[in-house]
């Protein structure tokens, strides 16, 4: 009885120790957010000469950087802004992209690095140069305002969930509303998370309880085969025919012999 104590014990601690873990890791990221909940993040500044910047495969590249916000509940927002006042921000499926600025000259994103403070952008030149001639021009078909492909657009901020990159990829679009070239962006990005809360508080409540559970296993001992007086094993009752008190002999009747 006492090893099946200390198995069940063992296995309490497996499970409650690890969910405390978690559940004090997420409570310490949660600091991080801000009064609504939210976090941010500010990227270093980004240059091209071409037209635009490009994230190829939206979904990819957070599937490769930043998994955690491609969960449930999850929401991105991102804010940019040229030299000259609010960014165009759009999404649509990478195909539509593809073959819109192949004869124009932009950037795509190769990594996001997480680090502290500015997050460093990784950029590859694609297209043609800026300086070939014969390129679109701003009044040509780089312009990005009334695109029919666009599945999300915004001027100066757009935001998405995680459903919106389900199904067939999708690219990420930033350049200027009027399609001009030599590019600087300023951008920040602000994640929402729903499921922080209830996950590090239920995480922190199970391992709680199991822990307590595991110390309460180990501190019941068996139980006492015996249990009385006298010890384990023996009984407070004295034992039959031994001498139990002065033996009295019978009195004899007067009208006896």
């Amino acid at each position: 009885m006492r090893f099946v104590r200390m198995i069940a014990g063992v296995l309490l601690l497996v499970v409650g120790i690890p969910a405390l873990f978690a559940g004090g890791g997420l409570w310490l990221v949660s600091r991080h957010a801000d009064p609504g909940g939210s976090f941010a993040a500010r990227f270093e500044t980004v240059r091209t000469p071409g037209h635009a910047i490009v994230v190829t495969d939206l979904d990819r590249l957070l599937r490769q950087e930043a998994p955690f916000a491609r969960t449930a509940q999850t929401r991105l927002r991102l804010d940019a802004r040229t030299t000259g006042g609010p960014a165009f921000v759009g999404l649509a499926p990478t195909a539509e992209v593809r073959g819109w600025l192949e004869a124009v000259p932009h950037a795509t994103v190769r990594r996001v690095a997480l680090a502290r403070g500015p997050l460093p952008v990784r950029l590859d030149p694609a297209g043609p140069a800026a300086d070939t001639p014969g390129v679109a021009t701003a009044d040509g078909p780089v312009t990005p305002l009334g695109r029919p492909f666009w599945v999300r657009e915004g001027i100066g901020s757009l935001e998405w969930s995680a459903d919106d990159l389900a199904g067939e990829p999708m690219s990420l679009v930033v350049m200027r509303p009027d399609g001009e070239a030599d590019l600087a962006l300023d951008l920040r990005a602000e994640l929402r998370v729903g499921w922080t809360g209830p996950a590090t508080w239920g995480l922190l409540t199970i391992g709680v309880l199991l822990v307590v559970c595991a110390a309460c296993r180990a501190a019941g001992g068996p139980g006492r085969p015996g249990g009385g007086r006298g010890g384990p094993g023996r009984s407070a009752v004295p034992a039959c025919g031994g001498p139990a008190g002065p033996r009295l002999s019978p009195r004899r009747s007067p009208s006896s012999g």
